[in-house]
């Protein structure tokens, strides 16, 4: 077996020792901590477990050709399982990449209408559908943080947070344009529009990760607008951050107290000024937030959904999906699985 692969399971064994270890056990913040590297890896362990049934397999079956009577059977059995060790080989290789430390972080998603007019704010809320159910699916929370709605039920903005396991690693692939073509319900014509939407991905910040002078910000109180009562556009509730050094903005207005909008909005400027750090750092975390939303123009596109053919094309990877609709009601794992598989940085 590969020193690694022997390294890694010697490993996984004694984590399982510790687990069971009294003084661990016995506090609540290592066991849980120990208790989810386990977790982590443990498709891994079983994958290595696999693999040396298969080599046990494989020498077995070596042992078989010298018998005339077994030999057709063991040089079958030989071609199989060598297919199956040279593919497990890989899957174990893939999974012991190093990953992004930020793979395991909540993150921030923020939604933006692009191109289009109120068709891209249409496509909008359709994208926070998409990941809202999405995340149900997976037993993940979403909480909305921010919105900007226009009358006809769609979004110019939408900021949500995602809560779970291992959030980033896996919706780090929605940073982007997302390009739609089709009939607008606003378009009684029956011509096919083009539009776009922007989304933002951040692993969420912790405050211990980002220290923030508090002499660096701006904070400004105004007047909410929209929905929630009589008192909404008469009381100072609606909060808007300015990061003077970087110039980063964050608005929220969505809660009825001003406390709540300020929270929010540093959850959200937090999140924004570790992207933009790290981008400072040889853009550890892969692309920059710049670089994922673009300036949502209709030729910047990592995503494309044509309706009139019902077809999802994902350009980074050159692959099509059928059954948008499908798609668009939180089925995303198909997409997901390939861009994961794919190594897309």
């Amino acid at each position: 077996m590969d020193k690694e692969f022997k390294k890694f399971k010697e490993k996984y064994q004694e984590l399982e020792k510790q687990l069971q270890d009294p003084a661990i056990i016995s506090d609540l913040k290592k066991y849980t901590k120990l208790n989810q590297e386990l977790a982590e890896q443990k498709e891994i362990y079983e994958k290595i477990q696999r693999l040396s049934n298969i080599e046990v397999g494989i020498k077995e079956a070596q042992i078989s050709l010298n018998n005339k009577e077994l030999k057709e059977i063991a040089e079958e059995e030989l071609t199989k399982l060598n297919q199956e060790k040279s593919k497990i080989e890989d899957e174990i290789k893939v999974l012991l990449k190093p990953k992004d430390p930020n793979d395991k972080k909540d993150v921030i998603m923020e939604i933006r209408a692009g191109a289009g007019g109120d068709e891209s704010a249409l496509f909008a809320a359709d994208l926070y559908r998409m990941y809202a159910r999405y995340a149900e699916t997976k037993g993940w929370k979403v909480k909305l943080l921010s919105a900007n709605r226009i009358g006809i039920g769609g979004f110019k903005e939408v900021i949500f947070e995602i809560t779970g396991q291992n959030i980033y690693g896996t919706m780090k692939y929605e940073s982007g344009v997302h390009r739609v073509q089709r009939v607008p319900e606003t378009e009684k014509s029956g011509r096919v529009h083009t539009s776009t939407v922007t989304v933002a991905v951040l692993p969420e910040a912790e405050e211990i990760e980002l220290k923030i002078d508090p002499k660096d910000l701006r904070i400004d109180t105004f007047c909410a607008g929209g929905h929630g009562g009589q008192s909404v556009n008469t009381t100072y509730s609606a909060v808007r951050i300015t990061h003077l050094p970087t110039n980063l903005v964050v608005s929220c207005q969505d809660e009825r107290s001003q406390l709540q909008n300020k929270e929010r909005a540093m959850q959200i400027l937090r999140s924004r000024l570790l992207a933009y750090e790290q981008e400072k750092r040889a853009q550890e975390i892969g692309a920059d937030r710049k670089s994922q939303v673009g300036m949502g123009m209709r030729a910047e596109k990592i995503r494309t959904y044509n309706y009139p053919q019902d077809r999802i094309t994902d350009h980074r990877i050159k692959n099509n999906w059928n059954n948008i609709q499908v798609i668009l009601d939180g089925d995303l794992d198909q997409i997901i699985n390939v861009l994961k598989e794919s190594n897309l940085s």
